[in-house]
């Protein structure tokens, strides 16, 4: 290996929106800021979290509802 040529590989601390925080290694020279991590993850807990600020999910649950039952209704006939 060549001297000189390499970043210095500092230790640093990983924050989470979420409060969780762990150290590890970077060449990265300040703290990362995170919005998710594998604490709040939904792959890692198995729980989903939905996060909708803009009213999406609802406003989508609200539309097909009422597309449900008239779909019930034309497969009837």
């Amino acid at each position: 290996m060549k001297a000189a040529i390499h970043p210095a590989y500092n230790e640093i601390q990983v924050l989470c929106a979420c409060g969780n925080k762990f150290s590890t290694r970077s060449t990265h020279k300040s703290d990362i800021h995170v919005e998710i991590c594998s604490a709040c993850h939904p792959f890692f807990t198995g729980k989903q979290k939905l996060m909708d600020t803009a009213g999406r999910v609802e406003r989508f649950r609200r539309k097909y509802a009422k597309a449900e039952p008239a779909k019930a209704e034309t497969a009837k006939k």
